[in-house]
């Protein structure tokens, strides 16, 4: 699984992880490089499409539980509203490095 980099642009972390949608869960990665958060789905057959979210456009980073017991959902809204829900391990650590980026 590759993404196409910018210009220097480095991974910082990334991991397994799901984006919730819909109700549904997608597997993929989520990578946080240097310029931006991004969710590349894996190729499961179904088309998806992969999601980019700048710095500048990220309103507010909120945690939540997808089970009662699970609490690994990291909810990443933006500007115009949108949430894009990820269940990923150590949300914690995800949550500072991405609120630091902001």
């Amino acid at each position: 699984m590759k993404i196409e980099m910018n210009p220097n642009e480095m991974v910082i972390k990334a991991n397994d992880s799901s984006q919730v949608l819909n109700g549904s869960s997608i597997k993929g990665k989520l990578i946080l490089t240097n310029q931006r958060l991004y969710f590349k789905a894996s190729d499961n057959g179904k088309r998806h499409n992969d999601v980019e979210i700048m710095p500048d456009d990220i309103k507010e980073v909120m945690l939540f539980n997808n089970r009662i017991l699970f609490s690994t959902g990291l909810n990443i809204v933006t500007d115009d509203g949108i949430e894009n829900k990820f269940l990923v391990k150590n949300r914690n650590d995800w949550s500072e490095m991405i609120v630091r980026m902001c």
